[in-house]
């Protein structure tokens, strides 16, 4: 994956752990919401991804008029044998980018839902599978922006990361003005199979994870739901989603076990989207990073 993150670099300056992140977000199965202001280069991060590991990339720009059938697809009758054929949506692909998903409505919203859990789409009653690899990048616009509306608890619940790529540093800023007249994603290169990405996901489920940072993670999910930082703490899916991220990370950095550096490095990626400040947080003028800074630092870590 190292090659991968070096061609993707070439289009995505200066943001070299956001990369990271995403990559391992998909080593580890999962789907990733990145949420920033227009601009900033969600797009062109999941377009260079698509190319330079070779997976069939659909778009979709959510307004409210897109509908369910638009993604999942729908059926349309054949009138010259008198039946029913389905059409696919634009879900039916490896990569799928679902462009300001908050902007969408709510009905079309839910489309995903079963789609990001368990890689299916039921259309009429039929139930058919998507492509493997499938990943879902959502980007959305931050809450307030004109035209937006609040992503449901359920469907924030589906996305195993949120992230946010924020503006570029100065001298990324100065790389990015050179390489404006060039279209950088147009020069990437494929440097990896799809197979080959399949291969490197079944090496980050099959690593090895020691009791004790079994118990670190479980301890510290449970934290945000007893401490009175958070009035609703992280799902049991949100346990498994960080243990997953702590895989793929190890993966990422050649290591054939999980650390608990490895949990620290996206803890508040992976839980921040899940859980909601108590009053008292608010009152105390903490952001949800800030609670979960504490909370993070308040537990022992393991010694491995």
């Amino acid at each position: 994956m190292q090659r991968v993150k070096q061609e993707i670099k070439k289009a995505v300056k200066g943001k070299d752990e956001v990369i990271e992140k995403v990559l391992a977000a998909m080593l580890a199965g999962g789907h990733i919401l990145l949420e920033d202001i227009p601009g900033v280069g969600k797009t062109t991060l999941a377009m260079a991804i698509a190319k330079t590991m070779s997976l069939s990339y659909k778009r979709v720009q959510f307004t409210p008029d897109v509908l369910p059938s638009d993604i999942v697809g729908f059926s349309m009758y054949n009138q010259d044998n008198k039946t029913f054929e389905y059409q696919q949506g634009a879900v039916c692909c490896n990569l799928f980018l679902a462009d300001e998903i908050n902007r969408t409505s709510p009905k079309t919203q839910s489309a995903l839902l079963e789609v990001m859990e368990e890689g299916n789409v039921t259309v009429d009653g039929v139930t058919r599978s998507l492509p493997d690899p499938f990943v879902v990048i959502a980007t959305e616009n931050p809450l307030g922006s004109s035209g937006t509306q609040m992503l449901p608890e359920s469907q924030l619940d589906r996305f195993m990361v949120c992230l946010t790529m924020g503006y570029p540093e100065h001298d990324a800023a100065i790389d990015i003005l050179k390489d404006n007249a060039k279209k950088p994603i147009s020069t990437l290169e494929s440097v990896i199979t799809a197979e080959e990405f399949m291969t490197l996901r079944k090496k980050t489920n099959d690593m090895f994870v020691h009791d004790s940072i079994y118990e670190y993670i479980v301890t510290l999910v449970e934290g945000t739901r007893t401490n009175p930082l958070f009035s609703m703490g992280a799902s049991p899916r949100g346990t498994i989603a960080l243990l997953r991220m702590a895989k793929a990370i190890a993966v990422l950095n050649d290591r054939e076990y999980v650390t608990p550096e490895d949990i620290r490095k996206v803890f508040a990626d992976v839980l921040g989207h899940r859980v909601k400040l108590s009053t008292k947080a608010r009152a105390e003028g903490k952001n949800v990073t800030d609670a979960l800074s504490e909370l993070f630092s308040g537990v022992n870590v393991p010694r491995t």
